[in-house]
Order: structure tokens, then C-alpha cells, then sequence
């Protein structure tokens, strides 16, 4: 065994095309550090619908250049089994360690395929690149970023010609073009032959931002901005310029990107102690709300005034508030969501005659939606132009969530009031998430398997309805693996995280409000069934 693990890190080591990685994996082998060789050597980085995402470091079981170049060699074999032999890739990354790198591993083994690549011109957001697969006439993309996770990781999204995230089986075809590579040394990768863009991509996309703000709207609502030291500044500060909102203020402190987020634990703006520079920055200056994006802005958060001080939104409440905005524009089309968002969309959705879709988690299912006009999920992504980007878009969700601003500050309203408005008309429908981050994945494996063999009857003294288990699908829904509770005024599911080690729990409760009158006690009533709901879901899931 402890030979083995020696030559197989020799081996990798010999066709390591990274000088960092040779020189980490090099005194891993000197000092015989078993314990860290067998981490890195155990497996590979699994290929799936989120594409790549892991920790930097040498080895099958990390981020690298390594096996960057296999993922793109079997990306490229899927293209041309597919008969696009000499289709158009686009590559995006954003600002993160070895992003660029990794773009350009991409770039080279495309071409090397005889396929045709085009880099864009710098670090930018991931909707850009969505957009520009499609502006372009790509046959598929790929994002390099992480999004929110901590700054030792990294990531590789797949898109496919339609703008829209790979989904099965397309995911599994890619990982088996990916095993059969066996040396990078049979993996072409010349120096040159790809197309760096230049600004004309990105000039389409901003131009294609106005289409999403109804003209002669009100523009007035003053923000605060935070790009989480991320990629977003420049491409948000450029589209609220050409729609004419004022300048937003921005958090100095996270506005440049930088890869080792230094003023956050995690660069998530649901993440607590995150957005702490921006409520500071908006004591200071008193805006009309907050916007921030996550670190490559396909993720819009807001914070809004409430009493003395400043709180975050949650993404159904923005959901919610995007929808009705939309609504009272005249909007047609289909409203989606995935499974873990609040019901509150379909209340909307029904009372305006609209189609309304739910789909699995993940924008790679809500982009597909037929005849698509808004989707979102409770994860603070919104796509709220689905011809211009088939994915969330933090820097349109931003533009659409300030022109509702400033519509009600016209009315000498706020957010929050026409939220209120939304809880009379539909009932009050609070949702929260208990999250459990793990080191070891087994723990999460152990409380599904534990809530599948003892499956709760009741919690938060709420009679369970009905329990799903979704490994089997639904008629609507294809197999996925989640538990869902339906439950008299409320509704469980818990599903472990498709891109972090965390167990997810969404809770949501529904309370009917007769008048604005009722809504402190609808909130305390609502307050309490959500702590009633996370204590026995922590006790039934043994976390």
C-alpha cells in the first residue's frame, strides 16, 4: 500500500505541468507524509453537475492544473462525439488563486482538439460568460470560480450551447471522457491558436442589461454596494451607470478583488459577520438599501432599514419581491423556483394567471424551464432575463431589486411594506435553513439514513401530511437525493449540499393574515414554529 501511494504520486508528479504543485507534491513524497499522500491519492475530484469544485493542491483528490487539463480533455471528446468538431468554446474565470491558469489549460486544450476557444478579456462575472456562450453562438463554456466557498478552492462550470448548465446525463458522459484519459502527455496543448475578446462581449451584455428595467421607470433609490472582494464592481458600477441610478457607494474595504477574501471567513453574504462592513457603511450614509454580490456576482443579496438598524433579506423575500415587481409590469411567461424556495412564488404566480414550475435545486434545472420569465431560488440567485442569461445574475437582479426600490420611494414606501402588503394577500410565508457544516461527510450520510429509517411523525407539534423521499422522483420531479415533509402549515426538506460539506434543512411556515393588524403576531407565531422546527429536526436527524 505505502508503495503504491509512493509511485502513484511519482507518477502524477512526472506529468505535473505546475511548478507550485510539483514542488508541494515533491516534499510530500521527501518527507513521506502518508496520511496527506493517501487524502490527495484516495480518489479523484468527482465530475458532476456542478462541474469540479475543491480545495488548491497537488493531486486526483484537488484543484490543479492536472486535473483542470483532464476535465477539459474530456469536455472537448464529449463536443466532438456530439459532432461539434470545430465548435466555438468560450472561457470566463474569475479572480481566484490559479483561476487564470486554469482558463488558459482550457483554452489550449481546445484547441488542441481542433476545437475553437475564445478567452474573455479578464476576471469577470459568471453571468457574462453565460450570456456571451449564447451571444456568441458557443457549442459550450466554462466558468472558472469557486463562487462562495473559502479562498483555498476552486471550481469548473460546464455549460452547454443553450447558455444553460450541464444536467444528466450529459454530467456523467463528461466524467467518463475524463477516466479514459490516461497520461496528460497524450493531451495536446499548444501555446497558442485561441481568441482572446476583447470589451465588445461585455459591451453586449451591459447593453442587454437595460432591457430589463421598464423605461422611463423611477431611478432614485440610493445604495450601498459590496462586491465581497470579488469580480462584480466594475460590470455592476458600468450597468447602474447606463440605466442612470445614482452612483452606488461602494464598500471600499471589499470593493478590488482579491483572492484570499481578507475581510470575511467566508465570502457568502449569508454567511454571518459577512455584510458587517456594509451595514457600517450604510449607518454612515444612509442609503435605500444594500446590494452585494458573492465573489464571481451571479448571487445578489440586499439588506434593508428596519427600525434602528440594518438586515439582510432573505432570498425568498427578495423572490417574493421580484416576482410581484414583475407582476405589476405585466410580465408574462412561466415563474420557477426550485423545491427548497418558499411557496410564496406559486401563490403569486396563480393569483396573476401565470404558469408556475418547481424544479430540483440549482439554476441548472430552473434555466430549463419552458417559456421561462423569472426563476430564483432561496439561495440568493435570481435570473431575471432568461434570453439574455440561462443562469442566476447578480448584476440585473441588482438593477430590477433598485428599480422596485425606487418605484416605492416614489410612493413613500419601502421594501418592507410592500413584503407586508404580500403576507395579507397570500399569507405570511416565513422560511429559515438549518445548515450544518461537516469535516466529515459521513455524519451527513448517517442523519439521512437515520431520518429514512425513522422518519419523523410529527415536529414542532405540526402533524406530518405526507413524507417523500425524493431518491425515488416524484411526477414532476426526477430522483434526487433529499427528504421533503409536508406538514400542516409548513414544510421540511433536508438534502445534503451539491457544493459544500453541509447538510441543508428548509424550513417554511405559512400563516394566514386577516389584516396588516395581525401581522406582529403572525411573525411571532411564525418565529416560534421555525425554532420549534430546527430543535426536532436536529433531534430526528441526530445532528
Amino acid at each position: 500500500m505505502h508503495d503504491d501511494l509512493i509511485a502513484r504520486a511519482q507518477t502524477w508528479l512526472a506529468e505535473d505541468p505546475d511548478p507550485d504543485t510539483r514542488d508541494e507534491l515533491a516534499k510530500l513524497i521527501e518527507a513521506g507524509d502518508l496520511a496527506e499522500l493517501a487524502d490527495r491519492f484516495s480518489g479523484t475530484l468527482q465530475f458532476g453537475t456542478a462541474g469540479l469544485r475543491g480545495e488548491l493542491g497537488a493531486g486526483p483528490n484537488r484543484m490543479n492544473r492536472s486535473v483542470v487539463i483532464r476535465a477539459a480533455a474530456g469536455l472537448a471528446a464529449y463536443l466532438k462525439a456530439g459532432g461539434h468538431t470545430d465548435g466555438l468554446v468560450v472561457i470566463g474565470y474569475d479572480a481566484r488563486h490559479k483561476s487564470a491558469d486554469f482558463a488558459r489549460d482550457t483554452a489550449a486544450v481546445m484547441t488542441g482538439a481542433g476545437l475553437r476557444a475564445a478567452v474573455l478579456p479578464r476576471p469577470l462575472p459568471t453571468p457574462v460568460l453565460a450570456f456571451a456562450i449564447r451571444n456568441l453562438g458557443a457549442v459550450a463554456g466554462v466558468e472558472v470560480t469557486a463562487s462562495h466557498n473559502p479562498p483555498r478552492d476552486n471550481g469548473y462550470k460546464v455549460y452547454l450551447g443553450d447558455g444553460s448548465q450541464i444536467v444528466p446525463p450529459a454530467d456523467a458522459e463528461i466524467a467518463a471522457q475524463i477516466e479514459s484519459i490516461t497520461s496528460l502527455h497524450d493531451v495536446p496543448r499548444p501555446e497558442n491558436g485561441w481568441q482572446t475578446l476583447d470589451d465588445a462581449v461585455l459591451d453586449a451584455y451591459l447593453a442587454r442589461t437595460d432591457e430589463v428595467l421598464a423605461p422611463a421607470s423611477p431611478r432614485t433609490a440610493r445604495t450601498v454596494y459590496t462586491a465581497m472582494h470579488g469580480v462584480g464592481r466594475d460590470t455592476l458600477l458600468a450597468a447602474f451607470a447606463r440605466a442612470g441610478f445614482p452612483e452606488p457607494v461602494l464598500v471600499a474595504e471589499q470593493a478590488d478583488p482579491d483572492p484570499d477574501f481578507p475581510t470575511v471567513a467566508f465570502p457568502n453574504p449569508e454567511e454571518p459577520g459577512a455584510m458587517d462592513l456594509a451595514f457600517a457603511k450604510a449607518r454612515e450614509t444612509a442609503p435605500d438599501l444594500i446590494i452585494a454580490n458573492d465573489p464571481d456576482a451571479d448571487r445578489c443579496a440586499v439588506a434593508v432599514k428596519q427600525g434602528a438598524d440594518w438586515r439582510m433579506l432573505r432570498g425568498d423575500e427578495v423572490g417574493a419581491l421580484l416576482a410581484a415587481h414583475l407582476v405589476a409590469r405585466g410580465a408574462q411567461g412561466t415563474f420557477a423556483e426550485s423545491i427548497v424556495s418558499s411557496s410564496l412564488l406559486g401563490r403569486i404566480a396563480e393569483k396573476a394567471n401565470l404558469p408556475y414550475e418547481e424544479t430540483l435545486t440549482g439554476f441548472k434545472w430552473i434555466a430549463r424551464v419552458d417559456g421561462l420569465r423569472f426563476g430564483y431560488e432561496e439561495a440568493l440567485g435570481y435570473c431575471v432575463d432568461p434570453e439574455g442569461v440561462r443562469d442566476k445574475d447578480g448584476i440585473t437582479a441588482a438593477l430590477l431589486i433598485t428599480e422596485l426600490a425606487s418605484t416605492l420611494k416614489e410612493e413613500n414606501r419601502t421594501l418592507l411594506d410592500l413584503l407586508d402588503d404580500l403576507a395579507v394577500e397570500h399569507g405570511l410565508h416565513a422560511t429559515d435553513q438549518l445548515a450544518v457544516r461537516v469535516q466529515d461527510l459521513s455524519v451527513i450520510a448517517r442523519a439521512m439514513e437515520r431520518l429514512r429509517e425513522n422518519p419523523p411523525t410529527s415536529l414542532a407539534g405540526l402533524p406530518v401530511t405526507k413524507a417523500e423521499d425524493l431518491t425515488q422522483g416524484t411526477d414532476k420531479l426526477p430522483p434526487t437525493d433529499g427528504l421533503r415533509y409536508t406538514l400542516e402549515g409548513a414544510r421540511v426538506i433536508v438534502r445534503p449540499s451539491g457544493t459544500e460539506p453541509k447538510l441543508k434543512c428548509y424550513l417554511e411556515v405559512v400563516v394566514p393574515v386577516k389584516t396588516p393588524e395581525n401581522l406582529p403576531a403572525a411573525h411571532a407565531r411564525a418565529n416560534e414554529v421555525l425554532e420549534s422546527l430546527k430543535q426536532d429536526l436536529s433531534t430526528a436527524a441526530g445532528i
